[in-house]
């Protein structure tokens, strides 16, 4: 048998990897949500330099292919050694059972996954090592497994890939790596929206079928094992490819610099992208993004503040008239986009009630998510800061004691809960919550027949919102005004939702049933709302989280970024506000209206005051976007700055307010005062997270034990 055949398993799986990034490549291509033309050049780049980088990373991948095939061997079953490694295996494999391992020291699934894998080791060894008869079968059909289990991943990596594209029109980004931590949820989602059991039968089926040919064409390895000289060349060849990769990978990864962001994302490895998103969800400002001096980072947001002093944020906020301690309803409405509103152009007529509620309300009409996640959202209106770079602070250790929308009504005597319809240890939610003074109220509160209808997100909003009522009902009789902050669920794939409520059946999953079945929830809410005794005296806020997508052909598409804002108070005149706001803006102007006096570190500001200037903040959890003056600045890693003016891309039949579509036109010289602008809110947002002053020490106001501020029933 020829060196060359011995290469085999690695070859023919290589092949196949390449066809199938080839047709996932192409399939992406096309796809409906890849809202982009691509020059000759553009689609060369994308299929040349992206083919060469799977090859480099199936290299890296094929660690544990070569791992396995490398130790396969008849002479360490030989007499004595044989015995001598299988009391190796059986005493580490007691060490590891024994529960006071190393592994055990770092918690979590770790010790199991070993202890699994090491028992199925053992055992394997002792089969070979006392059953030589059928050694030659036995290492068939093992060998037949890892190639099956490698086909299956390749396949599988590819469904992924096309599915997480249909879902966010890019490749794996930091949202898959948090797939991977909230797997109950992620797995029933997908359960739920998709036809799982044919499409996993087919992957099966056809997995078979390719490992059966493959192993046709690669058995002779088990066949005739290579002797050691053999598996040194293996291993020299295989070696050298593998450091190659280590350069090449991210050498090819430099050149994902197109302005076109999917050319970029079809370009780019999937798995490689997926690393990359697991080794960047925590940054460093100060390390990746471009920095001034604090002094002058400081000195800029004082322009926006006069009155703080030093490197934080604290100042005093008054008003001249009396304080109104209304209770506050504030509910964020999960993936409500600007563009499922009437308003704002769209003619389905899938948000009845939200539309009717605007025309009686104070409507924000332009206001922009600060991100593409539900936790930014949170983020937003509860601590009113710009969203710093990588993980939410929400989903952050050092997320309690903040200064925060609750911290303020608690000073004034509220009650203050965070109400949610599924499982608040989703996304952090009741760490960062209870941490911070909340009461919680979730999924687990519910009693059997309190839920009417309920999927792997949580209850129905309707359900969520009974409940409300009924605790708001209780707390109206303490003599003290209340705080709620209602999240919703419904509108979130798999958009289930109970029957016969809508004229959108609920097992259609389509994203118009899941905005209209939520719009009807809210009116059934505020119907029932207003029977109750304190309806009267209560404000009600209602902002989405963030947009249902944010893929677009830009880094940062505005469109997938604005979202629609109320408030609605019972008797009040309703008005527009058409001015550039921030989601963080929201909560600083019901301080404003409800007249609060209060000390504030937000870098959210009261819009309805004579000296506020129009801006506001979007981002991913890299790229951070600060639009003024029709100007988008882009801060992003490696010190990174783009900036691009905003030509307004009209529809006919809208009014100016609710045209939401900007054409981003690069800048052909920098504009260095925005930019600086930009650095000094991100920046300075940075430092005081890092240094903690954005805590409450100085407020006379902490939770120490998150147990006081535990679910209640």
């Amino acid at each position: 048998m020829t060196f060359s055949k011995k290469l085999s398993p690695f070859y023919n799986l290589a092949v196949l990897y390449f066809i199938v990034s080839l047709i996932l490549r192409i399939v992406l291509f096309f796809h409906p949500i890849t809202q982009s033309s691509f020059t000759f050049a553009e689609s060369l780049k994308i299929f040349t330099l992206g083919l060469i980088s799977d090859f480099f990373v199936f290299v890296i991948a094929s660690i544990f292919l070569w791992l396995y095939l490398i130790f396969i061997s008849n002479s360490k079953y030989n007499k004595p050694y044989g015995y001598f490694i299988l009391a190796g295996f059986a005493s580490f494999l007691i060490y590891i059972a024994s529960g006071k391992s190393i592994f055990d020291e770092y918690g979590g699934a770790l010790p199991k996954i070993v202890l699994i894998f090491v028992a199925i080791k053992t055992t394997l060894f002792a089969l070979f090592l006392f059953l030589p008869k059928y050694r030659t079968k036995i290492r068939f059909w093992l060998f037949t497994f890892v190639i099956f289990l490698y086909v299956l991943l390749i396949l599988q990596n590819a469904i992924s890939e096309f599915f997480f594209w249909n879902e966010f029109g890019v490749k794996y980004n930091f949202i898959a790596v948090n797939y991977l931590i909230y797997t109950n949820e992620v797995i029933g989602n997908i359960m739920q929206s998709y036809p799982v059991i044919p499409i996993f039968s087919g992957l099966f089926i056809i997995t078979g079928i390719i490992t059966f040919f493959i192993i046709k064409n690669s058995r002779n390895y088990i066949d005739e094992i290579p002797n050691f000289t053999e598996k040194l060349k293996i291993t020299a060849i295989y070696g050298a490819l593998f450091a190659a990769s280590l350069f090449a990978i991210p050498s090819l990864a430099k050149t994902e610099n197109s302005k076109n962001v999917f050319v970029n994302e079809l370009q780019s490895n999937g798995i490689y992208k997926f690393y990359l998103a697991f080794q960047n969800n925590k940054l460093d400002y100060f390390k990746f993004y471009k920095t001034i001096s604090n002094e002058k980072a400081f000195a800029l947001l004082k322009e926006q503040f006069p009155t703080i002093t030093g490197e934080n944020t604290l100042r005093e906020i008054n008003n001249d008239s009396i304080e109104k301690h209304k209770n506050v309803v504030l509910i964020t409405v999960e993936s409500l986009s600007a563009d499922f509103m009437k308003m704002y152009g769209n003619e389905q007529n899938i948000t009845p009630f939200l539309d009717s509620l605007a025309q009686e309300s104070l409507l924000f009409t332009n206001v922009y998510a600060a991100g593409n996640r539900t936790v930014r959202g949170l983020e937003a209106v509860t601590l009113c800061l710009p969203p710093t770079a990588g993980e939410s602070v929400v989903k952050r250790e050092d997320n309690k004691n903040k200064f925060s929308t609750g911290s303020v009504f608690l000073k004034k005597g509220y009650n203050v809960k965070f109400m949610y319809g599924g499982d608040a240890f989703f996304d952090n939610m009741q760490d960062f919550y209870s941490g911070n003074g909340y009461q919680i109220i979730d999924k687990s509160n519910f009693s059997e027949n309190e839920i009417t209808f309920s999927n792997v997100w949580g209850v129905c909003d309707e359900d969520m919102y009974n409940k409300a009522i009924k605790i708001m009902n209780a707390e109206a009789q303490q003599n003290k005004p209340f705080f709620n902050h209602i999240m919703t669920v419904s509108n979130h794939r798999p958009f289930t939702y109970p029957n016969n409520k809508i004229d959108i059946p609920g097992n259609i999953k389509s994203r118009d049933g899941g905005v209209k079945y939520t719009d009807y929830a809210l009116r059934q809410f505020f119907n029932k709302a207003k029977e109750q005794p304190w309806f009267n005296n209560t404000v009600f806020v209602i902002v989405a989280d963030h947009c249902a997508s944010s893929a677009g052909k830009t880094q940062l598409p505005l469109d997938k970024y604005r979202i629609p804002a109320l408030i609605y108070s019972p008797y009040s005149k309703p008005e527009k506000y058409t001015k550039l706001m921030s989601q963080i803006d929201i909560m600083p102007t019901l301080f404003g209206l409800l007249n609060f006096d209060y000390k504030s570190k937000f870098f959210g500001q009261d819009v309805l005051k004579p000296d506020y200037q129009p801006r506001a903040f979007i981002a991913t959890y890299q790229d951070l976007g600060f639009i003024k003056d029709n100007v988008l600045t882009i801060l992003s890693p490696k010190q990174q700055i783009k900036q691009f003016q905003l030509k307004l891309n009209p529809k006919a039949g809208i009014a100016p307010e609710f045209q939401i579509h900007y054409d981003e036109i690069p800048l052909k010289s920098e504009n260095t005062e925005l930019t600086n602008e930009t650095i000094s809110y991100y920046q300075s947002a940075s430092y005081v997270l890092k240094k903690k002053e954005y805590q409450l020490k100085d407020l006379g106001l902490t939770f120490k034990n998150a147990k006081l501020y535990a679910k209640v029933r």
